[in-house]
């Protein structure tokens, strides 16, 4: 990696950046804690300045360099230091325009030295291919207590510079050469003539039998899909009739419920949910307008199998059974149809287990 254009930094090409946010468990609410880390000194000075009494959750982030070319890839590493038995969930994919993510890997957590808690980790690798002053946005990850209940961590924006390749200006200028001469060998210019010659008689060819061809008939209208509610409730029938739960396959019924909800969401409400983080799709239904009551029904159920399909979480079959019946709640209040909207109250009241 090169970091061409960093001021102020003789004999280092790591600048390493240390995003922490420290929060104390008799601190935490049950609303949840928004935590955010803050830039650092690129030459290490990353934990600088943190307060002298232990910090029970906090975020890291370490950036490998403040200056690239354009096309050179960057690692960024997260750690989230927590205590024993909380849990990070983190994101599906992580979105850091206008640099692109290359790989994103996440690490086992692993406890810390001195029985001090436990630290999970994840490795970001992005490039960019815009020039000048670009910031990395910044990337939330969520923490779950023991008892489910969800706190957001947050790191800040960072800046990296990224400068052109440029070009090699020290070689001699060359000469201008004059225009190329056209063959005057007949035989040369033979083979191009040839083909000439065959296109145009392709072309007459076809043009004629375009106007001899007879009239198509009228195609016959299409039949109109059905619509995206009957799919997702057929898709959650048909969910409940499997056999998963019985064979303890509950993080593939979690992840398949989840999945029925988010192409609903896709096509229903025009929010791309199948390629999107839970705080991304939650924060398209706010854009959507449809209502505080309904877009936290919505973040409640996602963080729910966000918390089996990352967090280990493995619910009996008789909770993941009601999952499935706020599942058509939600398809059921956003579907349009007439009588619908009852289902609200039983989704709302099932969003208390969502962060």
């Amino acid at each position: 990696m090169r970091g061409a254009g960093l001021s102020g930094a003789t004999g280092l090409w790591r600048a390493v950046v240390g995003a922490v946010v420290g929060v104390g468990l008799g601190a935490l609410g049950a609303a949840g804690v928004q935590a955010a880390a803050g830039q650092a000194d690129p030459v290490g000075q990353a934990l600088a300045g943190l307060p002298g009494e232990a910090q029970d959750l906090r975020v890291v982030m370490e950036v490998d360099t403040t200056a690239i070319h354009v096309g050179d890839r960057i690692a960024i590493r997260l750690s989230v230091d927590h205590p024993e038995g909380w849990t990070v969930v983190w994101p599906d994919s992580v979105a850091a325009s206008p640099f692109e993510v290359l790989d994103y890997v996440v690490a086992g957590p692993e406890a810390l030295a001195g029985g001090g808690g436990t630290r999970a980790a994840a490795t970001l690798t992005v490039t960019s291919f815009e020039l000048g002053e670009l910031e990395l946005p910044p990337i939330e990850v969520a923490v779950a207590d023991p008892d489910g209940t969800v706190q957001m961590l947050s790191t800040d924006p960072f800046r990296i510079g990224v400068e052109s390749v440029g070009l090699d200006e020290s070689g001699d200028i060359r000469e201008i050469r004059g225009p190329l001469s056209i063959a005057r060998s007949w035989w040369a210019l033979a083979p191009w003539l040839l083909l000439v010659a065959v296109v145009g008689v392709g072309t007459v060819y076809l043009s004629r039998r375009a106007r001899a061809r007879p009239v198509a008939e009228v195609a016959k209208p299409k039949v109109p899909p059905r619509p995206f509610h009957l799919v997702a409730l057929q898709a959650l029938d048909e969910l409940e009739a499997s056999s998963w739960l019985e064979r303890g396959q509950v993080k593939r019924w979690h992840v398949r419920v989840s999945e029925i909800i988010r192409t609903y969401v896709e096509g229903q409400l025009e929010v791309p949910a199948l390629e999107m983080t839970t705080g991304e799709v939650v924060a398209g239904l706010r854009g959507a307008a449809l209502g505080g009551r309904v877009t936290e029904a919505f973040h409640a159920f996602l963080a729910r199998c966000d918390l089996v399909k990352f967090a280990k979480l493995r619910p009996g079959a008789d909770e993941s059974r009601e999952l499935l019946g706020v599942a058509r709640n939600l398809v059921q209040m956003t579907c349009g149809v007439g009588g619908a909207g009852g289902g609200g109250d039983a989704a709302g009241g099932n969003g208390g287990d969502g962060p």
